[in-house]
Order: C-alpha cells, then structure tokens, then sequence
C-alpha cells in the first residue's frame, strides 16, 4: 500500500476539487444540452467543470499519466498509467436533484483499475478502494469518520438484493436474461447508477447487473467493489473494466448463479 500513498492523496485531492466544482449547480436550476441527435444523453455545465477541475490538477501533478474521461479528449499516458473520470455518472439524477449521481475517478496501470473513488458530494460519502498489487481494501469517508467496507455474504440468489439503473436499456436476448435473474431475485431496485455499486461495497445491496457501460462508467466501481470483498466482471466472468455488460456481486457463489443466467444474452 505504501507505494500508492502519494496516489491515494492525489486521489483525495481530486475529489475534493470536484467537489468543489459540482455542488454549486446541484439543485440550482442547471440546463441539460442533449449529445444525441435521437434519445436523451445529456451534459451540463457541472459535467464539463467537474473534469475540467480533475484535468487541471492531473496536469500539474501527475504530466505524465494519461486521462480518459467522458467529456474531454483522451490524454495519451506517457508513464503507463492512466486516469479514468466519469464527471457526473448519473447525469439525469443530478439533473432532477436526486442525490444517486456521483462522481468516478479511477487509476488504471497495464492490470486495470488499481484505486478508486466513488465520490456523492451532497451526501458527504466518499467510497475509496484499492485492488491488484495494492491488496484489497475498500473504506468509506464521511464528515471525517472512516469506516471500513464489507460486502454481505448473500450466497443465494433467492434471497438477494439487486439492482439496475435502467431496465429498459436491455433489449432481445439481454432483456430475457435479465427478467430471468429479476424473478429470482428476493428484491429489486432501479435507478441508483454508480452508488448501487457503492451500496454493494457498504453491504446493502448484493448485486447489480447493467449493459451497454463505457469504460469510465465502470473503472472507478471495480477496486470499492473488489477491494469491500465483492466480485465485478462482465456477463461471460472476464474482465469488466472496459466496459460493456457488467455485473457485481456480494459474494463469489451468487456471482456464478447469476452468470449463468446471463449466459444466453453474451456479447462475444
């Protein structure tokens, strides 16, 4: 862990700062302009001054780490480090004043995600996680207390509690698999973008399944998940990091229950 020390209070820096940038339009009227043509994809003003934030402090104090983030250019990584930032997920939470929106900022090397935080400014919670070489640790900062993260051990599917931000953003095959893994479930809930992550990591939710995420959607989610004793792969149990179909679980045995309910809907 010591190795990531300076990384970990950069990392705090950052959140901070973005903090700082998203709050002041948070409930205070802030407009929408849509990215697409058809559908409903929208950015505000907080979404662009949140990275613009991030950005600035990753240039002056890590110049060689490259940045992905959803609303600017790539930065290409000239260290072999690269730092993933989703400024607002849940954009249209923010934009409605439900407080489920968060912000992700992520620190990947060759392996993926190696820290992480999952940041609510409004509630005051912030999720940090480390994984791969750093070990696996997962805590929860709120109004200067710290607390540790742990995942239930929910074993079962018939007496977890699940979650997805949207289902009808599963179609055909993916809609199929899903509702199979609804019926089964004890609970669902709907709508939380990043914090039903964070929930699994604090051991209120078991699980949550979604699709169709990019790579600074999911990022930041993996080392809180990982790093609380949690499981995040995508639906045929490789990698998640990139994106694409995701789930996350409290506990390995439940993982595999719902892996194989999701085996039919596969993207290959």
């Amino acid at each position: 862990m010591k190795q990531w020390q300076g990384d970990i209070a950069l990392l705090d820096r950052l959140a901070d700062a973005a903090r700082a940038a998203s709050l002041p339009w948070f409930r205070n009227g802030v407009v929408a302009k849509n990215k697409l043509d058809q559908g409903f994809d929208p950015v505000t003003a907080a979404d662009t001054a949140v990275e613009d934030a991030i950005r600035r402090l990753l240039a002056e104090h890590r110049p060689d780490d490259g940045i992905v983030g959803e609303e600017g250019a790539d930065t290409p990584s000239r260290s072999g480090r690269t730092w993933i930032i989703d400024p607002i997920d849940g954009t249209r939470a923010f934009l409605t004043g439900l407080p489920s929106w968060c912000v992700l900022i992520a620190l990947t090397d060759e392996t993926g995600p190696v820290l992480s935080v999952i940041d609510q400014p409004f509630t005051g919670e912030r999720f940090f996680g480390t994984r791969g070489s750093a070990g696996l640790t997962a805590h929860l900062e709120r109004n200067g207390a710290r607390s540790a993260l742990a995942t239930r051990r929910t074993a079962r599917l018939s007496t977890a509690l699940g979650e997805t931000t949207d289902a009808f953003l599963f179609e055909g095959a993916e809609w199929d698999a899903f509702q199979a893994v609804r019926g089964k479930a004890r609970l669902f809930r709907y709508g939380l973008d990043a914090y039903g992550y964070a929930m699994v990591a604090a051991g209120g939710l078991d699980f949550v399944v979604e699709s169709g995420l990019h790579a600074w959607d999911v990022a930041a989610l993996i080392p809180v998940v990982e790093g609380a004793g949690g499981i995040v792969t995508n639906w045929a149990g490789g990698p998640a990091h990139g994106g694409g179909q995701v789930l996350a679980s409290a506990h390995p045995a439940l993982h595999e229950e719902i892996l194989a309910l999701l085996a039919p809907a596969v993207k290959r």
